[in-house]
């Protein structure tokens, strides 16, 4: 059973005065237009030759170092809030949703299918405002496949965020973080067992430390 919040009544939410207040988009109309029609006709094809995709993401504005290698089907959505060290890889089928800014150090592995997403939403405003926040993944970081990296998060130096692993708070240079440990020792146990352990307040839920694996 979902027990409702005591901060908010559904009811009280209206969409359509929703304002998108303090998200600037960083380019003229013309340049996203360009952008979008080259990342859709281009950028993400099979057939083009991944050395050429740092090289396009440059002309946009984006700040990428030597021997980076991006596969297709990766998204972008602003390459000049995009910044990548040297020799960093990014796999098939990743979506790097910058709304702000996305920094992915060097010796970086960014695998297939995972989302690197600053965009987010303010559930306690009544017109559902943006709550981003910009991305950061350190030296030497594997983000495995399947993973989604959430707004704010820092991805410390040597880290591992394990396949399919949401990670919604930051975690420590050379942290391992699997599904395992952040589900818990209890995430087994009976529904009764679980309830007495569970987090108490969204607080918890958000600012309690990764177990280690």
């Amino acid at each position: 059973m979902v027990t409702p919040s005591r901060n908010f009544v559904p009811h009280e939410r209206s969409l359509a005065g929703f304002s998108g207040a303090n998200y600037y988009k960083g380019r003229p109309l013309w340049i996203q237009a360009a952008w979008f029609a080259t990342l859709n006709m281009v950028f993400m094809k099979w057939w083009l030759p991944s050395c050429v995709r740092p090289l396009i993401l440059r002309l946009f504005g984006a700040k990428v170092g030597k021997h980076v290698f991006i596969r297709h089907r990766v998204r972008v959505l602003w390459p000049w809030k995009l910044m990548i060290g040297d020799n960093s890889w990014i796999g098939e089928d990743a979506w790097l949703l910058n709304l702000e800014p996305i920094t992915i150090g060097s010796n970086v592995c960014i695998s297939q299918s995972v989302r690197l997403i600053t965009g987010s939403h303010d559930r306690r405003s009544p017109t559902f405002e943006y709550d981003n926040a910009a991305i950061v993944v350190q030296d030497g970081a594997w983000i495995a496949v399947g993973a989604s990296i959430l707004r704010g998060v820092v991805i410390g130096f040597g880290a591992t965020v394990g396949a399919h692993v949401v990670a919604h708070r930051d975690v420590s240079p050379g942290q391992i973080v699997t599904l395992s440990s952040v589900a818990g020792p209890n995430s087994g146990s009976l529904p009764e067992e679980r309830a007495r352990t569970a987090p108490r307040t969204e607080r918890d839920l958000e600012q309690g430390p990764y177990r280690d694996h």
